[in-house]
């Protein structure tokens, strides 16, 4: 922890500066959070979107204040590296396309025929597959460009469990001849710069940089577009009370209108930290975000956690 200075909060002594590190998919959230948490305090945040492995080694090495990952840790890893683990918020993982001619939404995919996109089976979209789940758009006789993060990816571990719960020869790392690109930032500028190009990011990238979506069908068989209903009406089924640490699963929900591809993303802290004060900051800056923050996270596209859900959370905190 790099503060060197001590800032007032109620009364109470905080470090000034406090350090993040892992989840990109994350990342807006957290720093939109920072921005208006600083404005009313003066508590910043240095938030490194490193990725959710990076988040977790970081964490564990206690070279920063928090760690963030959107893959959830089992109880016996977060035992033995003392650490508390909740969620901070859910978001939408979609997909996006660079491809002439196709716009927004237009195009429809199911799971195998998206699989097989990644994995390298279909190879242009001129592919029979493609015409026959789109028989209205005229689809060019163009190379597949797949693109996918190539740092161990909170992002890329609940896509790649999606595409095996949908088809069941897939397989983590099937990624083809696929380029590889850095964080959700990286895949979205890949995608946008790589004609043919497909790929996959949290929904606040997509938007921002104005990328083509996808409809994708759904468990209950319906074309959806990625939105805030759809979202919402996934998150709505999780099972949180019978979660393992928070670790839910929100993949390919029953309700008929529901985004097949959501995941909650955890923050990750110390339980017995050294240093106290960056500790009860830290704690300051979640309960902000948890509690005063929710018209930041819908306005980044992601679904804020249910109240019952942050109330269990703060008062677990330890």
């Amino acid at each position: 922890m790099s503060a060197a200075f001590a800032l007032m909060i109620c009364g109470t002594a905080y470090p000034a500066d406090l350090t993040g590190a892992g989840s990109s998919f994350a990342a807006p959230l957290y720093r939109a959070w920072a921005d208006s948490i600083h404005h009313q305090t003066g508590l910043s945040l240095t938030y490194q979107s490193l990725g959710s492995g990076q988040g977790q080694k970081r964490v564990m090495a206690r070279s920063v204040d928090f760690g963030a990952s959107d893959l959830p840790l089992p109880g016996r890893v977060l035992d033995a590296a003392g650490l508390y683990q909740f969620p901070t918020a859910i978001g939408a993982i979609v997909v996006v396309i660079n491809v002439p001619g196709i716009p927004a939404n237009q195009m429809k995919l199911d799971g195998p025929t998206l699989a097989a996109l990644f994995d390298g089976r279909i190879t242009t979209w001129a592919d029979p597959r493609l015409r026959a789940l789109n028989p209205g758009l005229r689809l060019p006789d163009l190379d597949v460009l797949p693109i996918h993060r190539e740092e161990a990816s909170g992002t890329s571990h609940v896509f790649a469990d999606y595409l095996h719960s949908v088809a069941p020869d897939w397989k983590t790392g099937m990624w083809g001849d696929g380029a590889e690109a850095q964080g959700n930032d990286g895949v979205a500028a890949s995608v946008r710069q790589s004609i043919g190009g497909i790929g996959f990011v949290e929904y606040a990238f997509a938007r921002r940089d104005r990328l083509n979506t996808v409809k994708l069908k759904n468990r209950a068989g319906q074309f959806v577009a990625p939105g805030t209903d759809a979202f919402a009406s996934a998150a709505l089924s999780a099972d949180w009370p019978h979660a393992d640490h928070y670790a839910v699963n929100l993949l390919n929900a029953p309700a008929p209108q529901a985004w097949p591809i959501m995941s909650a993303t955890f923050a990750l802290v110390p339980l017995h930290p050294a240093n106290k004060a960056a500790a009860s900051a830290t704690k300051v800056f979640f309960r902000y975000g948890l509690k005063q923050g929710d018209d930041i996270a819908r306005d980044l596209d992601y679904v804020p956690l249910p109240a019952p859900v942050k109330d269990r959370v703060l008062s677990g905190w330890p």
